[in-house]
């Protein structure tokens, strides 16, 4: 197959139509989040029917996640990611849509499927055009997510206020999304299947190496939704707090973990994918400690802060080294993102139950031993690190098959 060069300004480019990409998928998150309470009035279900439903988010997803390679494979890296993107974005008007269990159930699984596709071909690109600039970026782009994500917070924030129905909200988010989300495809990488290589197989379990990696982001995203999902409860019913302090909490930990991701890119690049890590392990353990003996609101706000600013970048690298552990990065991927996606299922219910039959405290004790954990486990990110010298090549220009 005939070749087609991308020079170091196409590449570049193609970098920031990505990061446009993984901001248009968060502020599909963001949306859909703040709009929960009226899609459960509007589907008559109560909170334990709502948690079943949303269980069919995580499980739509690690269905579907495999498939993302086979469908690259069949059609190209931004056809695919077009399609994949604006199937997403499209998604974000079904659960407003469902007026019983069963149809909410539906909606979920298809809306977890394209979110799960559509997550494993966006960051299979990223770390796509992070090999080719020969640079961390995965961490940028994923704090372009979070900041997608909070303004869809945002404007599902003002539409909620105003009483606007989430039907007509989502259905013009979703067209908006959209609009983007394609039109930033035009300019990512188009890369093309050569003529001997095989095709991946439409479903296979992840491989040994993603399992690894898949430990460390487990880690990371346990800590991510206990903190997200619990921060508030715990500020209100251990110390007293005031609603708007408990929800200060949960937004500052939300910019907090935003703001490490956009800057990230510069401590990885400085000191590797493993130390960073590690010592991004050893700062969210000394916030989970201040977290589980403060005394005080100030203390444990500050606590998730540190939390938040430690496990931050770990998702990202987690990717990166994936995309570089084996012949099959989407393969790799997609089990790294199965596993994260689980993960986050389980905490919040996990911490729960914990609770329950203890109190909070031992639930953030857990937590805080999980994210010591990254210090243990960040050597089998070694495959995304960038820290040792490398050969430069003899041009700036990077050889990519035509499409």
């Amino acid at each position: 197959m005939s070749e087609v060069v991308y020079d170091q300004r196409e590449v570049r480019r193609a970098r920031y139509a990505v990061a446009a990409v993984f901001a248009v998928h968060g502020a599909v998150t963001g949306s859909f989040a703040t709009r929960v309470p009226w899609i459960q009035d509007h589907a008559s279900v109560g909170a334990g029917q709502l948690g079943f439903a949303l269980a069919f988010t995580a499980f739509g997803a690690s269905c579907s996640m495999p498939l993302a390679g086979r469908i690259t494979h069949r059609f190209g890296s931004r056809t695919a990611l077009r399609g994949l993107i604006a199937l997403w974005t499209l998604a974000l008007i079904l659960p407003s849509l469902a007026p019983n269990l069963v149809t909410l159930c539906l909606a979920m699984f298809l809306y977890g499927a394209t979110a799960g596709m559509a997550d494993v071909a966006m960051n299979a690109l990223g770390v796509e055009v992070e090999n080719r600039l020969d640079k961390s970026i995965m961490s940028g782009l994923h704090g372009m997510w979070s900041a997608g994500a909070l303004i869809g917070a945002a404007a599902g924030t003002l539409a909620a206020h105003l009483g606007a129905d989430a039907r007509l909200h989502h259905g013009l988010a979703a067209a908006v999304l959209t609009l983007l989300g394609v039109a930033a495809c035009r300019w990512v990488l188009d890369l093309q299947p050569t003529e001997d290589e095989e095709p991946p197989p439409r479903f296979a379990l992840p491989p040994r190496s993603a399992l690894l990696i898949g430990a460390v982001g487990f880690c990371a995203v346990f800590a991510e939704g206990a903190s997200l999902d619990w921060s508030a409860v715990y500020l209100r019913d251990r110390l007293d707090s005031s609603a708007a302090i408990a929800a200060a909490c949960t937004t500052g930990f939300m910019l907090t973990m935003a703001v490490a991701r956009l800057v990230g890119d510069t401590v990885v690049n400085r000191f590797g994918a493993v130390r960073t890590v590690r010592a991004g392990g050893v700062l969210a353990a000394l916030g989970g400690l201040m977290i589980v003996l403060a005394e005080h609101p100030a203390v444990a706000m500050s606590g998730f802060a540190l939390l938040g600013l430690g496990i931050a970048v770990v998702v990202p690298l987690c990717f990166a080294a994936a995309g570089r552990s084996g012949p099959n990065p989407s393969q790799a991927i997609a089990g790294v993102a199965t596993i994260t996606y689980t993960s986050g299922l389980i905490a919040p219910s996990l911490i729960g139950s914990v609770a329950q039959a203890t109190n909070l405290m031992v639930s953030f004790v857990l937590v805080t031993v999980l994210a010591f954990g990254l210090t243990v486990l960040a050597g089998v990110l070694r495959a995304g690190d960038r820290v040792s010298p490398k050969v430069s090549p003899p041009s700036a220009a990077v050889p990519g098959p035509r499409s």
